[in-house]
């Protein structure tokens, strides 16, 4: 028998997605998993949903907790989880019917302790357009340095956490961050650094709803700079383990500063604005780059990175007024 995938679900007032999403994961091609249902205190019908899937399957646990967010859910799936390896998905999106086996299948031929497939965004009302990927089936492999400098720049491997299926051994010791928008942010990296090998599948098989009324559909707020928390702690956990990827990390900070700081300027308004200018300016003060830092910028962004270097705000308030990189 095939080893045990612990499949995650963390569930708060999704009650119009989630039969889609459980249903996914029941009717999987493989099946030796154990589905753990985290109601996250859930306001509406998801609770009792939850229950009756229980009942007419074996192999789902459902958790009712008190509210404590995405994080808090996850970390409670993965206190009960006992499969060999795991996964999450999350309750408003759902997955292709062969998603557990081909990741599983390409985990064990490629000997990974990670595997990542493509994702296709999803509209509400909208039916998904998949044709011109079904035949783009590629699998590729990496080590620990190259897979991390990749999640690093996002150009292959992304945050996320829920396309893809780690081995247990390498994820279920590190918890998610409570109370964090951007919780992914300061888990992934961890992860990637515990693994020798990490695999990408270019296969469409997690579908991500997207929804103006979820956490990330709403418009910026400060909150969204608990990024910049994720990738200063990112930071220095990449000097202490990984140092040939520090300048790339830094730069990567660096860059996602003046975003940050483009996008306070053009949507927050007085005091919150100025509570995360604040906040920013301590970051940009940590990660101050040298000259060789941003020798190591190419093509218009060395201008910007250079400029920002110097004058921050000003150049923030210039790439705001004119619309570069939005």
């Amino acid at each position: 028998m095939k080893e045990k995938v612990s499949v995650i679900v963390p569930i708060y007032n999704v009650e119009k997605y989630l039969i889609k999403c459980i249903d996914s994961i029941v009717n999987q091609t493989y099946k030796n998993l154990e589905i753990i249902l985290v109601d996250d205190g859930s306001p509406d019908s998801c609770p009792q949903i939850c229950d009756e899937y229980a009942i007419k399957d074996s192999r789902i646990k459902v958790i009712h907790k008190e509210n404590g967010g995405l994080s808090d859910a996850r970390n409670a799936g993965m206190s009960v989880a006992t499969g060999e390896y795991i996964s999450f998905i999350d309750s408003d999106d759902y997955i292709s019917l062969d998603f557990i086996e081909t990741l599983y299948n390409t985990m064990k031929y490629e000997s990974s302790d990670i595997v990542e497939c493509d994702v296709i965004k999803i509209f509400e009302n909208k039916d998904p357009k998949v044709n011109e990927y079904e035949n783009n089936f590629k699998v590729e492999t990496f080590d620990t340095q190259d897979s991390l400098s990749m999640l690093i720049a996002e150009n292959q491997f992304r945050q996320h956490v829920w396309n893809k299926l780690y081995k247990s051994g390498i994820a279920l010791h590190i918890p998610f961050k409570k109370g964090k928008l951007n919780e992914d942010e300061f888990w992934t990296y961890q992860v990637f650094g515990q693994a020798k090998r990490v695999t990408k599948i270019k296969k469409l098989m997690y579908y991500y709803l997207q929804r103006e009324s979820s956490i990330m559909g709403n418009k910026f707020n400060i909150r969204r700079l608990d990024a910049l928390e994720a990738k200063e702690e990112r930071q220095k956990y990449i000097e202490t383990k990984f140092p040939s990827l520090s300048v790339q990390s830094k730069i990567d900070l660096f860059g996602s500063c003046i975003f940050a700081c483009q996008s306070v300027m053009k949507f927050l308004h007085g005091k919150e604005k100025r509570r995360a200018k604040k906040i920013i300016k301590v970051y940009v003060n940590n990660c101050k780059l040298t000259k060789s830092d941003i020798d190591t910028v190419k093509g218009k962004n060395h201008f910007w990175f250079s400029f920002a270097n110097k004058c921050f705000m000003f150049c923030c308030k210039m790439r705001s007024v004119t619309g570069v990189g939005f």
